[in-house]
Formats: C-alpha cells, sequence, structure tokens
C-alpha cells in the first residue's frame, strides 16, 4: 500500500514539474523544474524494482541539468538565465500538436490488445530486460563502451599543453612541480634527465 501511494505521489510531482517547465518564466526555473520532474521519473522506476533504468535516468538527468545551469552561467546575457522571458512560442500550434499526440498516445495505450502475463516475473528483472534489449550484442557493446572511454582519455590526454614529466622532470623526482603559467617571480623546478636521475639545469 505505501508503495503504491509513494508511486502515485511521484507521479503527480513528475507531471506538476512537467508542466512547471511550460509556466514559469526564466530558463533556469525550467532547467531545474524539468530535473524534478525527470528525478521522479526515476525513484518511480526504483519503485517498479527497475533499479538500473532509475538510477540510469537520476544519474544522467543530473549531470545534464547541471551542465546545462554551468552553460547558462557561463554564456547567457542576463544572469544565469532566471530573469523573465516568453519560455513558449507558436502557442497554438503547440496546443494543437501536443493534444494531438497525448489523444493518439492514450487511444494507443487504451485500444492495444495488451498481451496477459504467464508465469512469473524473471528474479532479476534488469538482467532479463538488457538481455531482452541487447541480446548476443551485449559483449560487443560492453568493448564499443570501453573504446569510447579510453577514445575520450586519450583525446585529453593529447589535448594537454604539458604533462607530469614537464611539471616535475623527466625522473619525476623534482622536489616540486614546475610553475604551468611562469612570470618574473615564479621559479622553475630542477629537472632530472635521463634514468640516472642526473639534474639539469633550470626548465
Amino acid at each position: 500500500m505505501g508503495q503504491e501511494i509513494a508511486f502515485w505521489a511521484l507521479a503527480a510531482v513528475a507531471v506538476a514539474s512537467g508542466v512547471a517547465v511550460f509556466v514559469v518564466d526564466s530558463m533556469a526555473r525550467a532547467t531545474f523544474a524539468l530535473l524534478a520532474s525527470l528525478l521522479a521519473v526515476g525513484l518511480a522506476f526504483l519503485l517498479a524494482d527497475l533499479a538500473y533504468l532509475g538510477v540510469l535516468i537520476i544519474l544522467m538527468m543530473v549531470m545534464e541539468m547541471l551542465v546545462m545551469a554551468v552553460f547558462m552561467v557561463m554564456y547567457m546575457m542576463n544572469p544565469a538565465g532566471l530573469m523573465p522571458m516568453k519560455m513558449v512560442h507558436n502557442q497554438r500550434i503547440a496546443l494543437l500538436v501536443s493534444g494531438g499526440v497525448f489523444v493518439l498516445l492514450a487511444a494507443g495505450v487504451l485500444l492495444t490488445p495488451w498481451p496477459e502475463r504467464r508465469g512469473l516475473p524473471p528474479p532479476d528483472p534488469t538482467r532479463q530486460l538488457g538481455l531482452s534489449i541487447m541480446g548476443p550484442k551485449m559483449l560487443v557493446m560492453m568493448i564499443v563502451g570501453v573504446a569510447i572511454l579510453a577514445t575520450m582519455i586519450s583525446a585529453v590526454v593529447l589535448a594537454t599543453h604539458r604533462g607530469r614529466y614537464d611539471w616535475y622532470g623527466d625522473a619525476l623526482d623534482a622536489p616540486r612541480p614546475a610553475d604551468p603559467v611562469g612570470g618574473p617571480d615564479a621559479e622553475a623546478a630542477p629537472r632530472s634527465h635521463g634514468p640516472a636521475g642526473g639534474h639539469g639545469g633550470e626548465g
């Protein structure tokens, strides 16, 4: 009973926050209203024993909304997107399109002959969902994910102007790192050259 009450409460929060996205008058408030709506959806997934999807939604949406907030602070002309502005454009067309889509989706939900459940639910719904979606391609996607991560790390390493050898010398034994900025008052750290550890001049 308590789980059902929590589910419907989260559903109400998700819908109310989604409506608030189009009601508030600033980009920042709309961003955090959307974040609240998606967090409620993620928690509802957790209540439905879909732990993987729930955690995935929460993590992805939190990071995405925070990145949006950072970009608003950095690039928007008004302070952090908090100044009032018109958030909805082409209201009549938007209402017609959204109303038509809602009617079609509701009709599909009500008129579709959904199959009845046979047997008991699987002991691990997350694993079963992954197998149903990915099937035999699970290993390929895992390898691709690791390859993408390695590519991102390599791109960051190659994009950096200075590395640890520039900071601590060739043998990484400098007592203090070299100043990455430099300047008239910056004292450069001594650097060693070669595996023997002989110290050269300042650099």
